[in-house]
């Protein structure tokens, strides 16, 4: 039975905008690379941060100086995962981080052992590490291996063995 809003209403009844706010290492390396890698420009930038509203996902990402004169800690925020719309937007996204000087953590692939995705992984100038990845459809689902192992989307860009 579908929940309706008088028996059990939704917390967040429509999402509109997903907001991301963390701390960077250097703002203006950071700036750089996510302008490049989202392909739109700061809405603002100062000094202190940087703002992207990034239509297409939904996103309003806003990246602030590092306060402290201490390391920032990259291990607390395991990734951030920006679910795109198909397999041809996470190979484009390799390519963006790829012209962006990002590290790829793991090369776009498609994987069927959890859930299944189309997913690249990537590490951002100050070490967080950013999952992006598309859901499969009805027809990819149909072309599972038998020994589920991922299948690389990018001709050389597979871990060689």
């Amino acid at each position: 039975m579908m929940a309706t809003p008088e028996v059990n209403p939704a917390m967040i009844p429509a999402t509109q905008e997903f907001h991301l706010s963390f701390r960077v290492a250097d703002l203006a390396i950071s700036t750089r690379f996510y302008t490049q890698f989202l392909d739109v420009a700061p809405k603002q930038s100062t000094a202190r941060f940087s703002t992207f509203i990034v239509p297409h996902l939904c996103l309003n990402l806003v990246i602030l100086v590092n306060d402290r004169d201490e390391p920032l800690d990259t291990y607390s925020l395991y990734h951030v995962g920006l679910g795109v719309k198909d397999r041809a937007a996470v190979i484009e996204s390799y390519h963006r981080a790829l012209a962006a000087g990002a590290e790829i953590v793991k090369a776009p692939r498609t994987t069927w052992r959890g859930t299944p995705l189309h997913e690249l992984w990537l590490r951002d100038p100050t070490g967080y590490n950013l999952e992006i990845y598309a859901r499969l459809n009805d027809a990819e689902l149909a072309e599972m291996p038998a020994d589920q192992e991922p299948i690389f989307l990018v001709l050389g860009a597979a871990p060689t063995p």
